[in-house]
């Protein structure tokens, strides 16, 4: 009696290539300013990704799964979501958010790309590039538009809402945490850190120079990328520092490090105390010698100092002031603060006004030309001033003269030079 042959599985379909590159040129087609960043990217093939994802090299993994069963219009807008990723530094944003906030779980990962994915698909879609099916968009969770990754973090937990979504996995391009099946630093076809940086470059330029294409939130990226902001949370250190680690009480509770106390407890694990960064109160120059350009370069500054301490943004606020003083304004979003002025200037009232603010900030932030009177004693906290550049040397005292070059900052402040 014979036996019946024995039956062998198919052999699993290689990746379609074909389709996949045709989905990508039609993506450059219709977002003709992404194009450098979308053939920059090197597909690896991969069974162990839902959909497709990116890792923080540049490299793009595909399921063939995947491709096959997704027409080429919905892998195209596939293409931009994921460059996206990348082009926003996502993965860098998630690790400082991560350190800031002291997220340690895989949960908060999901988070993090959930958020980053809500920053994108927003105004990602439409003229011409379709919403890929699952494409979550901010208000699946009842959420605004027009955030930030860091901002929409705030505004949700993971919950009912979100449990369909555990899936969900970009990759370290997106969340910035490793995966094992990502071929990692050492890997081929990675990008350098040079080669990532004229990538971004190419890509803001193609933005800046016919900006009518691109969204807002694209504009918006293009600009801070030829104007990146200064490095705040280094600049504001000591005041940082000094939030988190000086004595008194806390503020709030974190298990995400334990209490030193919970030795003491077996069996139960207790939440340690968890300091407040500190308060900014930024004070903007709004003299006439001050121009436009640079009061949108300060409005920059505004937004990188609040993530810079977290996204709190009730711990930062705004004082406009040229020979006065004007409001404080509480940090909702930048673009909407009235910057007021176009006098004389004399910021030692804007100093004077923002030392009465109650509770008294931590740090006082001071934009300017310089070309102001500064306090004769150093005020009772940190103090950064930047400085708009003007040309040197200066041979008049007149500050109506264009070649005037005012006295330089006291010593007690920090100074830097903002673009």
């Amino acid at each position: 009696m014979s036996t019946p042959a024995a039956t062998t599985a198919p052999a699993p379909r290689p990746l379609d290539r074909e389709k996949l590159f045709a989905a990508r040129l039609h993506a450059a087609r219709v977002r003709p300013y992404l194009a450098t960043a979308l053939f920059a990217l090197h597909v690896v093939e991969s069974r162990r990704v839902p959909t497709m994802a990116v890792d923080r090299h540049w490299r793009c993994y595909a399921s063939p799964a995947f491709v096959d069963r997704t027409p080429v219009e919905d892998l195209a807008g596939v293409w931009v979501h994921e460059v996206s990723h990348l082009l926003r530094d996502h993965h860098g944003r998630s690790d400082r958010v991560a350190r800031e906030r002291e997220l340690t779980g895989t949960g908060d990962r999901l988070r993090m790309n959930i958020a980053a994915d809500f920053e994108i698909n927003d105004d990602a879609f439409g003229d011409g590039l379709v919403r890929p099916a699952g494409a979550i968009v901010p208000g699946l969770l009842q959420l605004p538009e027009g955030q930030l990754m860091e901002d929409y973090l705030r505004l949700f937990t993971l919950g009912p809402l979100t449990q369909d979504l555990s899936w969900l996995d970009c990759g370290s391009g997106a969340d910035g945490l490793d995966r094992d099946w990502e071929l990692g630093p050492d890997g081929a076809h990675g990008l350098s850190a040079q080669e990532r940086d004229a990538v971004r470059f190419r890509v803001a330029d193609g933005i800046t120079g016919r900006p009518g294409l691109a969204s807002q939130g694209w504009q918006r990226w293009a600009e801070q990328v030829f104007h990146p902001p200064q490095p705040w949370r280094e600049l504001l250190g000591a005041a940082v520092r000094s939030a988190a680690s000086g004595a008194g009480a806390g503020e709030d509770y974190t298990y995400g490090r334990p209490a030193r106390r919970s030795a003491g407890v077996p069996g139960a694990i207790l939440p340690s105390l968890r300091r407040r960064p500190p308060r900014v109160c930024v004070i903007i120059d709004t003299s006439g010698s001050v121009s436009d350009t640079e009061l949108g370069s300060a409005l920059h500054e505004v937004a990188a100092i609040s993530r810079a301490v977290g996204g709190r943004r009730d711990l930062v606020s705004v004082l406009p002031c040229d020979a006065a003083a004007h409001l404080v304004h509480p940090l909702c979003s930048a673009e909407g603060i009235p910057l007021i002025g176009g006098g004389g200037t004399d910021l030692r009232t804007g100093f004077a006004r923002a030392l009465r603010q109650n509770p008294r900030p931590d740090v006082i932030v001071a934009l300017t030309d310089g070309q102001t009177p500064w306090p004769d004693a150093r005020p009772p906290c940190r103090t950064v001033v930047g400085l708009f550049p003007r040309p040197q040397p200066g041979r008049s005292s007149d500050e109506d003269d264009p070649e005037y070059v005012p006295d330089h900052p006291p010593a007690w402040a920090r100074v830097v030079e903002i673009g």
